[in-house]
């Protein structure tokens, strides 16, 4: 439906890959939601 591969899907939910804007548009067009409801920034910090 976004056009993108199952691994990209996978790698995008573990937080592996960071999609392009076009695809988290797509991505939050599909399930009928802002893309702040599907995806939220959180800061790498590092220890």
């Amino acid at each position: 439906m976004v056009s993108i591969s199952r691994q990209t899907i996978v790698a995008i939910e573990k937080g592996k890959y960071s999609p392009s804007l076009e695809v988290a548009f797509k991505i939050a067009d599909v399930f009928g939601v802002s893309i702040a409801e599907v995806f939220s920034y959180q800061e790498q910090v590092n220890n």
